[in-house]
């Protein structure tokens, strides 16, 4: 395959306009939208945005659903020089403010299902408000009058490597958000390595986009592969399982992408509606661990493989992906993808040999310079130029990595490790179980000892009884739960990640701890 030699998303996006200029790049909720027509409209979008007073360098939330609007106006953002910084849709407003004002946004792009929202904010930053899908009110202006504007786009001089392109916050399961800054050439050499992975092929693939675009992997995967790669995306604004079936079938989507509870629910659509998927030629997983037995059901059934991948918002993200026409490998997340490197590393920054538990590290051309103002923070993720991911995995003879656990997921009894996602991996194996996580609880005599939460098909389906009797033989005697409770639902993030840090801080109100 021929690399992409642009060295910027701007260059990027032109260089995808020349060749592919009348190719549908969008099957929008508005309808479809050209490359050509995306470019122009993005030029419109970036000289409105200019002549509000928009100058390189300067912040802005996207605060939107899924939608050709939020690629049209990411990419007005790009084309002023300015950075990106997209909002999680699920976070409270406190938290929402927190990212704004930490990114000391100057604009902010929202779309009009969140004005409630977005008039309860306390920004002192924030100098313009631009509302999507609705006629502007007040102070605010609308997409829709910038999408008509006339005047010329700014001409800027983008330099890749130093040059921010877009702020991404981590989800904040272990604390505050930092924001992980991504320049031009940390997202076009991923989005390099991508289309060497993952193969799309131009004016036939289409992705189907319902995992939320604020997030890395839609963000990279999703929106910017197809875009640079002459392909098609579609942009779905939520997922529910007949609308994304419908969604596919309506507009022949070939590639799927999502995290592992929506091949599960996927899994429930009727029998007679398994052909909506049959356009699908594969699928990728990502954001947390996929289960054997969901993964097999699902292949079985749509008869689409399922390509493991992995990496975090700091990379840009994708840092491996089992190759789409390649070897596979159920349970692993691939060898490291084009032009980057992943070593595991003991605690003390050391190469460990292949077979190996350690801290799955990082480099390339997609690890990000750093986190937005916190230098400390960023000193402490990284070994020499190795970013360090926090996931505890190891790499096999053939060069493809397994992650086990998040570093600080791990549950040290008597001296003695447990993996918490190897626990929960022969949890999953258990007839009518539909959601597992492990957690470690502090014991006075043990140190910890881990504790299941699951969530059953049926209520009652399965007892504490149930569970120690099937571990018997699975599971040594200190990695088996003491305790395991049911819940009607795992608290996780919108990308799928187990709440974990919620679930332990139910544990201690349970033992009388106030949190």
């Amino acid at each position: 395959m021929q690399q992409q030699q642009a060295d910027n998303l701007i260059e990027g996006l032109q260089h995808s306009v020349a060749k592919y200029g009348n190719a549908v790049a969008i099957n929008g909720l508005q309808g479809d939208v050209s490359f050509q027509q995306f470019a122009a409209v993005t030029d419109r979008v970036a000289a409105a945005l200019a002549a509000a007073g928009l100058r390189s360098g300067d912040r802005v939330g996207l605060y939107c659903v899924n939608s050709e609007a939020y690629a049209i106006a990411y990419f007005g953002i790009i084309k002023c020089g300015a950075i990106a910084v997209p909002v999680n849709l699920l976070l409270p407003p406190t938290e929402i403010s927190y990212i704004l004002n930490d990114a000391e946004v100057s604009m902010l792009i929202y779309h009009q299902l969140f004005r409630e929202t977005v008039a309860s904010l306390a920004v002192p930053s924030l100098r313009q408000r631009i509302v999507i899908g609705d006629v502007a009110t007040g102070d605010d202006t609308s997409l829709a009058a910038c999408m008509a504007a006339t005047g010329q786009a700014p001409a800027i001089k983008v330099r890749p490597a130093e040059d921010v392109a877009c702020i991404i916050y981590t989800s904040g399961t272990t604390g505050r958000p930092k924001g992980a800054m991504l320049t031009h050439r940390n997202l076009m050499a991923n989005a390099n390595s991508c289309r060497h992975a993952l193969q799309p092929q131009a004016g036939r693939d289409a992705y189907l986009v319902v995992l939320p675009m604020f997030h890395s992997f839609a963000h990279m995967v999703g929106m910017l592969v197809p875009l640079l790669s002459g392909c098609r995306f579609v942009p779905v604004p939520k997922f529910d399982v007949q609308l994304v079936a419908d969604t596919i079938a309506r507009n022949g989507a070939t590639v799927f992408m999502g995290v592992p509870t929506m091949f599960a629910m996927l899994l429930t659509l009727p029998p007679e509606q398994t052909g909506k998927l049959a356009t699908l030629r594969y699928c990728i997983a990502g954001g947390s661990a996929m289960p054997l037995p969901v993964m097999e059901k699902f292949e079985q059934r749509f008869t689409a493989l399922i390509y493991e991948g992995d990496g975090p918002s700091e990379c840009s993200p994708v840092t491996c992906v089992n190759p789409i026409g390649g070897q596979r490998k159920p349970g692993s997340v691939g060898p490291a993808v084009l032009d980057v490197s992943m070593e595991i590393r003991d605690a003390d920054g050391k190469k460990v040999v292949d077979g190996e538990i350690g801290e799955i590290c990082v480099r390339g051309p997609n690890v990000m310079p750093g986190y937005w103002r916190r230098p400390k923070e960023t000193a402490e993720v990284f070994f020499g130029d190795w970013y360090r991911t926090g996931d505890l995995g190891y790499r096999d003879t053939d060069g493809y990595f397994y992650i086990v656990d998040r570093l600080k997921d791990m549950i040290i009894i008597n001296g003695m490790n447990v993996y918490p996602k190897m626990v929960e991996d022969v949890l999953y194996r258990m007839p009518h179980v539909k959601d597992v996580a492990v957690v470690g609880q502090p014991d006075d005599l043990h140190g910890e000892v881990p504790v299941a939460y699951m969530v059953a098909d049926t209520p009652g389906a399965i007892s504490a009884d149930d569970v120690a009797e099937f571990c018997k033989d699975k599971l040594a005697g200190y990695q088996t739960p003491r305790t395991v409770i049911f819940m009607d639902a795992l608290p996780r993030t919108p990308t799928g990640k187990v709440l974990k840090r919620e679930l332990s801080k139910r544990g201690d109100r349970e033992r009388g701890i106030k949190s």
